[in-house]
């Protein structure tokens, strides 16, 4: 078919131009004496992308599921409890992560379209007088669902409880793209990858970790060698890695690294909620419904929109990929057919949006939805142009 996909699954993203070109380049001797020169800057600036001035970041060869290994064989030993829930197929690939390590799960089940049960948290930690829980696992932004969970609110319970228990944090959907605060939220390990906000190829797990949890090192019994915190800090402290590093795309982290400063992380996290919110205008003119139950739930890197029960939304993924060639993400496991999603993050514009939506809007009607044709970019176009239902052009320039 002519000309490009339009990509619009939650991850991996569009990648830049700019970071194409810092991707392309000749390989290159990563034991060179002036390599530090670039890695020490590089991972000092990647602090700032986590807002965190104490803690230290490690950049893996790996995906995002990588960074949680990480997180779980550094601090944790076998029969240690987690605190958890699941409510997404992320959070619950993460579950079964912890459970293949020996770990001793406690598992709160939520309905898909909910997000981390705050207050539950809260009741089990002031419960847990002898501080049996070791860890409290949050999955900021579930992908699956489109739901964005309150990991301030997390660290609130741990220290209304006295709880000594270590915040982690899975940010793959939501790092460099929705509002993080590692600091300021105590949070112990952050977890994202490069194919999301970072605006790259897969290949990078990037891990963000506070002084106290890099100190579990040290009693962590589970087993560990490629993702050692301890290997990664001996080598970085030099400039250097522990194995050989995906230099080309490292080059590319620094240029996305660059983007988003450039930008301002304020910017960034605006951006990401203008767009969002033009895609759930769209789902309302359309009827339709998310899976997130509420607004404050509504995640500004991807909509999971429901579609009617006598529709497979599968087929509709198909054929806007067939007919359109328009890539949108599909339902998993328990909403398997129940809905599709359209992902909003990374190097994306009010322009580019609107393609996504009226893609949506065509091929929902070729497979029996009977949207009205334009209602959902119609109602995108006003909300991104200013212009409010009720208002005028006229007051809306004024």
């Amino acid at each position: 078919m002519p000309g490009y996909n339009h990509l619009f699954i939650p991850g991996p993203t569009n990648m830049p131009e700019r970071i194409r070109r810092a991707c392309d380049r000749g390989l290159q001797d990563m034991r060179a004496p002036d390599f530090p020169e670039f890695v020490r800057p590089l991972l000092r600036d990647l602090k700032r992308i986590f807002k965190t001035e104490t803690g230290e970041v490690f950049v893996f060869n790996g995906s995002g599921t990588g960074g949680w290994e990480a997180a779980i064989a550094n601090t944790l030993s076998p029969g240690d409890k987690v605190l958890t829930s699941v409510f997404g197929q992320f959070s619950m690939l993460w579950v079964d992560m912890c459970q293949r390590f020996g770990l001793d799960v406690q598992q709160i089940d939520c309905t898909w379209g909910e997000g981390v049960p705050v207050e539950q948290y809260a009741e089990i930690l002031k419960a847990d007088t002898r501080h049996e829980i070791k860890a409290v696992l949050v999955c900021h932004n579930e992908t699956a669902t489109g739901v964005t969970s309150d990991v301030a609110g997390v660290r609130k319970a741990l220290d209304d409880a006295g709880h000594p228990a270590l915040l982690m944090v899975d940010g793959v959907s939501s790092i460099a793209s929705i509002d993080f605060q590692m600091d300021a939220w105590g949070v112990d390990v952050a977890v994202t990858g490069s194919q999301k906000g970072l605006m790259m190829p897969t290949g990078l797990a990037v891990v963000a970790v506070s002084q106290r949890a890099l100190e579990m090192r040290h009693t962590a019994q589970l087993p560990r060698t490629y993702f050692a915190f301890e290997d990664q800090m001996r080598f970085n402290a030099q400039g250097f890695f522990p194995y050989t590093p995906a230099t080309t795309l490292l080059y590319g982290l620094r240029e996305a690294v660059d983007m988003l400063l450039e930008e301002g992380l304020e910017n960034v996290v605006a951006r990401h909620h203008r767009v969002a919110e033009g895609v759930r205008r769209a789902v309302h003119a359309w009827g339709l419904e998310l899976c997130a139950r509420r607004p404050e739930l509504y995640s500004d890197t991807v909509s999971a929109i429901l579609v009617p029960e006598h529709i497979d939304s599968a087929e509709i993924v198909r054929h806007a990929y067939q007919r359109y060639n328009l890539s949108i993400g599909g339902g998993l496991t328990k909403v398997k057919g129940r809905l599709f999603r359209i992902g909003h993050l990374g190097d994306m514009n009010e322009l580019m949006l609107l393609t996504a939506i009226s893609g949506a809007e065509m091929a929902m009607r070729d497979c029996g939805i009977m949207v009205e044709p334009g209602s959902g970019v119609a109602a995108a176009q006003e909300y991104y142009r200013g212009v409010e239902i009720g208002q005028t052009d006229r007051a809306a320039a004024e």
